[in-house]
């Protein structure tokens, strides 16, 4: 970190107009450059005070390191939650110290430093998970105060402050400590140094996820520091979901690139962002008539995870939007979900997404080496969140800006691949919820137990290490397991939530692929503004035990902490899966429904014989019987023949 001091901060002196919020929509980015209100903007955040490493430096040399690094390197692969239109961003799980604790970060590209709330902070909002403890790690070391940092008040520990343009902050003090990277990688558990927040303010006070997980150039960075340890290869991957889908995949390390994977160069001091070469939009296969330096404006074309949507310079925002409207004259405008901003939206586009391209033009981005991206109106589009079938540009003007700005949706459904040992970025369509299948990377659940009964806590163990091998099959019945249990703690008090228990278990089942009748509440403790549930999965109704898959893949969801929960149930935190047998028989258990059936039939055979026998006494008692002496009728005779 000795460029920390020794570096000249940049102070960037352009009028930065406040950024116009999407109260609907919370945005967590670090790259913002220029907005105004007459935009639907917001969406960018730039730090005030960037602090650069010196631009005087031959990049060869900046990054010589970074070529040292063999390609056997393993990676991290981790999968991403959330949704980027309902959420704004995308979230990361990721395990700090020992034992560890667990944490959802977003994943931004255009940050540097991780950060996660302390147990410490006096300004810190309420948010997914508990906050980090750092004296319940055995492996925390708090960053002491050296000439490679900035130092407290004090002059005992190294601190970090981030401020951004809509007023957002995050500040506190740095540590090292223990990071786990999930059970889906092959990356053994790291030490790093991450930021323990202190105060933080603006919308990263009232966010749902924790924190920010830096994956921007700088020494700070995960990526750097992984880097320079040598545990992977100088490259990271992000693979967003597409409409109407949330989630994702990330791959910290390199991963062979598809053959199709379309690359563009990205200049590592062209500006401290991931940028790339664009030079051309096409819309319907026709070209927009506009200089190719329209997109190398100050700070180029910056790609930014953290970024919801697009934002492009005055004139190729004019142009994209007058060729969008030639396209799509059939469609009628009609106002966006919200009065104070002048989005561009369509209707009697249809509900389905995937029909979308028969109302909407395909779009093409062209790089300066000729190479084409492919955008679909997935790519472009958000749903409007009050008509339904009506769509709305999620492309906007960057107000003043001469900065092109590509956010999450540029790249849904699309593996971007930063191979900053190579200085390119990679694009690549793809279904990004079937991303391992498609890389050959199918990651395999952990393996089944050796014992039948076993217990896991994610609050006091480390994560499990996927292995390097996929486990060999088990066969049918080799490991049969009765119940699956384990612990939820709840931010909230038992009585509010024991009208919601049943909404809930239907929530437990949805995200473990379960039906419903499956998951039942075996007890639960209450205290005054928490409640930790004990929760049982069940054999479906017609089956004695639950399949291996079946339950390994309950297991691996649980291990990882992969439940989705409505806001409405405040933050989780899962503990102590456990695996049972099912439970040992008696003989009447054992042969109870044989004994059943067999009852049954002999009561059946039994009504029937009985029937039987009263329809005979009954046929027999209307055989008329006359006494002897009794006096009978005179009957007609019969006419002679």
């Amino acid at each position: 970190m000795a460029w920390v001091l020794s570096l000249a901060i940049l102070f960037f002196t352009s009028t930065i107009s406040a950024a116009a919020s999407r109260s609907n929509f919370p945005h967590h980015h670090s790259i913002a450059f220029v907005n105004n209100t007459s935009s639907r903007s917001n969406a960018m955040i730039l730090p005030l005070f960037f602090k650069q490493r010196d631009n005087h430096r031959h990049k060869d040399a900046f990054f010589t390191r970074r070529h040292l690094h063999a390609r056997s390197t393993p990676n991290a692969r981790m999968p991403l939650h959330d949704d980027l239109l309902l959420n704004g961003y995308y979230t990361t799980r990721l395990w700090i110290g020992t034992p560890p604790q667990r944490f959802a970060l977003i994943v931004d590209t255009g940050s540097t430093v991780t950060y996660v709330p302390c147990s410490t902070c006096e300004q810190c909002g309420k948010h997914q998970d508990p906050r980090f403890q750092p004296e319940l790690s055995s492996t925390y070391e708090p960053l002491k105060c050296n000439i490679d940092c900035t130092c407290d008040s004090d002059r005992e520990q190294c601190i970090y402050e981030r401020q951004y343009a809509e007023m957002s902050s995050s500040s506190g003090v740095l540590g090292v400590d223990t990071i786990s990277f999930g059970n889906l990688s092959d990356l053994q558990p790291q030490r790093a140094t991450f930021g323990c927040e202190n105060m933080e303010t603006g919308d990263l006070y009232s966010q749902h996820a924790d924190g920010i997980m830096g994956l921007g150039r700088g020494e700070l960075s995960i990526v750097d520091q992984l880097v320079e340890k040598g545990v992977i290869s100088d490259s990271f991957s992000l693979c967003y979901g597409g409409m109407d889908v949330g989630g994702g995949a990330m791959v910290l390390g390199g991963i062979s690139p598809p053959n199709d994977m379309v690359f563009t160069h990205s200049d590592p001091v062209r500006s401290p962002y991931y940028n790339i070469e664009l030079t051309e939009i096409h819309v319907a296969g026709k070209k927009l008539a506009l200089n190719p330096k329209v997109f190398d404006g100050k700070h180029g074309t910056v790609l930014d995870s953290g970024t919801t949507y697009a934002y492009l310079p005055e004139s190729a925002f004019a142009a994209f939007k007058e060729a969008v409207f030639k396209e799509t004259q059939s469609l009628k405008r009609i106002q966006g979900p919200d009065p104070n901003y002048n989005d561009i939206c369509f209707s009697t586009a249809g509900s389905d997404a995937a029909q979308l391209s028969k109302a909407f033009p395909s779009v093409e981005m062209v790089f300066a080496n000729g190479q084409k991206l492919l955008l679909t109106p997935e790519n472009y589009l958000f749903r409007h969140s009050k008509v339904h079938g009506a769509y709305c540009l999620g492309i906007f003007q960057n107000g003043k800006e001469s900065t092109t700005l590509l956010g999450g949706i540029i790249v849904r459904n699309t593996l971007v691949t930063y191979d900053r040992e190579h200085e390119k970025v990679g694009f690549w369509k793809t279904n990004c919820s079937k991303l391992w299948e498609k890389l050959h990377l199918t990651p395999s659940p952990p393996p089944a137990p050796s014992r039948v009964e076993v217990v896991n806590s994610t609050t006091s163990m480390a994560p499990k290490l996927a292995p390097t091998e996929p486990p060999q099959p088990k066969t049918p019945g080799e490991i049969k397991i009765g119940l699956i249990t384990f612990s939820m703690l709840l931010t909230h008090n038992y009585t509010k939530l024991k009208p919601h228990i049943s909404e809930l278990a239907q929530f437990i089942a949805k995200e473990l692929d379960v039906n419903s009748s499956q998951v039942r509440l075996m007890n639960y403790t209450s205290e005054e503004d928490a409640t930790l549930l004990r929760w049982a999965i069940f054999p479906a109704q017609s089956d004695d035990y639950i399949s291996n898959a079946t339950a390994m893949n309950i297991i691996s969801r649980l291990s990882t902490n992969e439940l989705h929960l409505p806001d409405s149930f405040g933050s989780y935190q899962l503990s102590e899966w456990r695996i049972e047998p099912p439970p040992e028989r008696t003989w009447w258990q054992q042969h109870h429904l044989a004994l059943v059936v067999a009852s049954v039939l002999v009561i059946v055979i039994g009504l029937l014989a009985s029937g039987a026998w009263l329809i005979w006494r009954r046929n027999k008692s209307d055989v008329p019987y006359k006494p002897v002496d009794s006096v009978v009728a005179e009957q007609e005779l019969q006419p002679l023949q």
